[in-house]
């Protein structure tokens, strides 16, 4: 593994790329995961497995149905808290949000509109 990574002039903190490469590392998994003494809902998580958790969810409760337009389903139940919470942590200051996320501020603020937090 390479850890010589050039970072942009905005980039993310040190601690989020190690945990970064640590998730993406399959020998890398909880030690207790198996331990039936631990309640797997209390174990902290990467974003990754939340997701895919989530996701095996879903389908296990669709029951057989077939899903329609997953794609804009998905986009929004992660898009709208993701806004809020950066919103949130910018102090709704829109410019520094949009660099945050490395988007324009025009398509920040229809991100904003289309989850009415504008």
């Amino acid at each position: 593994m390479n850890n010589d990574i050039k970072k942009p002039v905005h980039s993310l903190p040190n601690s989020l790329i190690a945990q970064a490469r640590y998730d993406s590392d399959p020998a890398n998994t909880y030690e207790h995961e198996n331990d039936p003494a631990i309640d797997p809902k209390q174990v902290p998580q990467s974003l990754r497995q939340s997701v895919e958790q989530s996701l095996t969810q879903y389908f296990d409760e669709l029951d057989g149905q077939q899903p329609s337009a997953l794609y804009d389903l998905f986009m929004q139940q992660v898009e709208a808290p993701l806004f809020e919470c950066v919103m949130e942590h910018t102090q709704d200051n829109q410019s520094k949000a949009a660099a945050l996320l490395g988007l324009n501020r025009g398509t920040l603020r229809k991100k904003l509109k289309q989850y009415d937090l504008l």
